[in-house]
């Protein structure tokens, strides 16, 4: 919904089984590196998910941009390897790498046949820690960069993200498009772009899973090899921010038929004790299902929308409950008012048992997340890492939803939904709505 904000904590909350067989092992390297490791020896590949902590908030001011170009260029040459030769290198081995960037993060993503493993590794080691960098995959890649950012500027739900950061964030790195801007793109140098390396990629951010045809004894070993020569330490990461929203409307002008609302306000921290009631009263109100209430004033009721949903949305360093949809500009005000008033209803009233116990029914069993394949698996278990949930939390998560009351619901209901507090960012030309402060 929101570019650049972690879902990870709902997605983790709403999509795991409801027994997880997963039998995850905790690795250690002989140089002390931690790794989670279902080992699977069915079929003969592994996969291995790595995230760096800090992302595109590590980009210094005026540099807006850089970890994301770098990250992009990361697979475009390394060492003696230029764009092309890197890639037939990866093809030889049958192997396969993603490299990506959010606020938070950069992610590694690979996989690889096990008897290709020690080569895949070297080569992947020879991109984290020798990035060529060459001019001219450097201009290739800014261009693309920049189209990107060209098209964002006539996308409403671009410019409505936007406009969400700079108020939710002001003076913060989360304000910032992690993609950059048509100003400072253009600028970043190669120096730029090395240091955005040394800043993000280090070893006292690093969190590693893996799934598949390995040993613990061999991926311990394999740890070393892969991130041995990484720095020790990278740039600080940014503090917490507290989101400074605040009740209002702002509307930003676009033409077209319709307006897109984007709205919210501050949220709950995802190692809170009420973040499982926080996401079944989430669910209820604008969650995935037809029966969210949301859906069924807005959608089912007046069809004034094809689809809304809100979401727990966190970021490492700040929360917040966001929900999006579009309208016909001469439905704005309607929906507005219909979305404060639910917002309002489920503040002071909450939910009623039947909601509480179908939620429950839902999230434990409705849409089971399937573990079909390595892939997947390592993605969450590192995902897990990432928002501090322990190795068996799989096995205990549907204990921890059916263990919540009406009353934690509605207790919870009260502490984390404030209709005042609902700031819309409204994308179009809404009819009877204006920006209020």
């Amino acid at each position: 919904m929101i570019r650049h904000l972690s879902a990870i904590a709902c997605f983790l909350l709403l999509a795991l089984p409801a027994r997880a067989a997963v039998d995850i092992q905790t690795v250690t390297s002989p140089g002390g590196i931690t790794a989670w490791l279902v080992q699977e020896e069915n079929i003969p590949f592994t996969a291995i998910e790595i995230r760096f902590r800090g992302g595109s908030s590590l980009d210094p001011v005026g540099k807006e941009g850089a970890v994301n170009l770098m990250t992009a260029l990361i697979e475009e040459g390394a060492g003696d390897l230029d764009a092309q030769g890197f890639a037939r290198a990866r093809d030889d081995l049958a192997a396969s790498f993603r490299f990506s960037s959010d606020i938070d993060t950069v992610a590694i993503s690979a996989q690889f046949l096990t008897e290709n493993r020690d080569q895949a590794i070297d080569l992947l080691h020879l991109a984290l820690t020798e990035p060529r960098f060459d001019p001219d995959a450097v201009e290739r890649v800014r261009g693309q960069v920049l189209a990107g950012l060209r098209s964002d500027e006539k996308d409403p739900a671009s410019i409505a993200n936007r406009l969400f950061r700079q108020q939710a964030f002001p003076g913060h790195p989360y304000a910032h498009d992690g993609s950059g801007t048509l100003e400072t793109v253009p600028a970043l140098t190669v120096e730029d772009l090395r240091a955005a390396h040394a800043a993000s990629i280090a070893r006292d951010r690093l969190f590693v899973a893996a799934s598949g045809d390995i040993s613990a004894q061999d991926l311990g070993l394999l740890l070393d090899r892969l991130f041995a020569d990484l720095p020790a330490t990278g740039a600080a990461l940014p503090g917490r921010v507290e989101p400074a929203l605040t009740g209002g409307i702002t509307v930003q002008e676009f033409p077209g038929p319709q307006s897109l609302l984007l709205f919210g306000h501050s949220g709950i921290k995802r190692d809170d004790p009420d973040f499982f009631a926080a996401t079944i009263l989430n669910e209820v109100l604008g969650g995935g299902r037809f029966s969210a209430r949301l859906m069924t004033e807005i959608r089912e009721k007046r069809g004034l929308t094809y689809g809304i949903g809100t979401s727990l949305m966190g970021y490492d360093n700040a929360e917040v409950v966001v929900g999006q949809t579009r309208v016909a500009n001469a439905s704005t005000a309607e929906a507005v008012d219909l979305i404060r008033k639910e917002w309002a209803r489920i503040e002071t009233e909450g939910i009623t048992e039947a909601e509480l116990q179908a939620t429950k029914t839902y999230l434990t069993g409705a849409y089971p997340l399937r573990f079909d394949g390595n892939g997947p698996l390592a993605t969450i278990m590192v995902n897990m890492q990432l928002i501090g949930l322990p190795p068996d939390y799989p096995k205990t998560r549907n204990d921890k939803v059916n263990a919540v009351t009406i009353e934690d619901v509605r207790r919870v209901a009260a502490r984390l939904y404030h209709a005042d507090d609902l700031r819309f960012i409204i994308v179009g030309q809404p009819e009877g709505v204006a920006s209020t402060n």
